[in-house]
């Protein structure tokens, strides 16, 4: 037993409408075809809907009970209709944004939200990488936006602009560790204890790359979230985004105070030129950026060359 889409609007009309000749008005339909509808989902479901008055339809305590049943079924066809037209109009199904830690305004989440209301039924996924990691997700096709911090230079298939956000970028270490107690710091200082960096990042990809080596004494970790950890537990000094460390640092970092610190970065969102973004990408594109940037960006967004 499948009742027709017709059938139930017959049936959600009639019974906002009071009377089966209003519903047929409202539904651009005769009376005797709304009343045949009605009827043959009574009969479909086993149940009566309405009580027929003389003056108007009153739905049975059935009827009461199926009309939000009726209206959930109608609301997930109208759904499906929807997002069927959108994707034959070409928007995609399904959005990839990859983006670092060091970036973490509050507009993201409003974008977010915006995304939702705008487009409902869409597959969305977040992945978080860092610096070449995010250029390589891009530029393979894994992800269709990405959002670093920004790099010295690009790829030549990587197109990118500036966001309105920039990060801040300062040296925390565990507030027991012995530099934690030094009033100030030189880079000599740091070279006796252990450095903590991102794993894939080389020195040149840094947003500082004049910090010390620490003689070589250096843990990894393929993002910032790790190496704050790492640092909180007291492994070393690390180069992290001041906002992450006040969103997750849970008290636990003490911040160096070197000169030339904390140091700020630019944060840039990039697409590959050798696909075109399709609708929903090119949205949150246009959304991510500042509006006196969004005007100059890159016009590969809009087809691929």
């Amino acid at each position: 037993m499948n009742p027709s889409p017709e059938s139930l609007q017959a049936f959600a009309q009639a019974a906002s409408c009071g009377s089966l000749s209003a519903a047929a008005r409202r539904l651009g339909k005769s009376q005797s075809t709304i009343s045949e509808a009605v009827a043959r989902l009574e009969l479909d479901l086993g149940v009566e809907l309405f009580e027929r008055g003389p003056r108007r339809l009153q739905l049975t305590e059935a009827g009461s009970s199926l009309l939000a049943r009726a209206e959930e079924v109608l609301a997930a066809s109208d759904r499906l209709a929807r997002h069927a037209a959108s994707l034959a109009a070409g928007q995609e199904a399904k959005l990839t944004l990859v983006l670092s830690d060091a970036y973490q305004p509050k507009q993201y989440q409003a974008r977010l939200v915006e995304l939702d209301r705008r487009f409902p039924d869409l597959e969305f996924e977040c992945l978080i990488a860092e610096h070449a990691d995010v250029l390589d997700l891009v530029c393979q096709g894994r992800a269709h936006l990405g959002l670093l911090a920004a790099q010295p230079a690009y790829p030549p298939d990587i197109a990118h602009a500036s966001v309105a956000a920039n990060t801040q970028f300062g040296l925390f270490v565990a507030r027991e560790h012995p530099l934690a107690k030094q009033q100030s710091i030189t880079a000599e200082d740091l070279t006796n204890w252990r450095v903590l960096r991102l794993t894939s990042v080389a020195s040149s990809d840094r947003p500082s790359d004049d910090l010390p080596s620490s003689g070589g004494r250096c843990w990894s970790a393929p993002d910032f979230l790790l190496l704050l950890e790492m640092a909180a537990l007291g492994f070393g000094w690390a180069e992290l985004p001041r906002e992450l460390v006040a969103n997750h640092g849970n008290g636990l970092l003490h911040e160096l105070p070197m000169p030339g610190w904390p140091r700020h970065a630019r944060v840039d969102v990039v697409w590959s030129r050798q696909r075109a973004l399709r609708p929903v990408a090119a949205w949150l594109l246009e959304r991510l950026l500042d509006d006196a940037v969004a005007p100059a960006i890159d016009s590969a967004y809009h087809a691929a060359p």
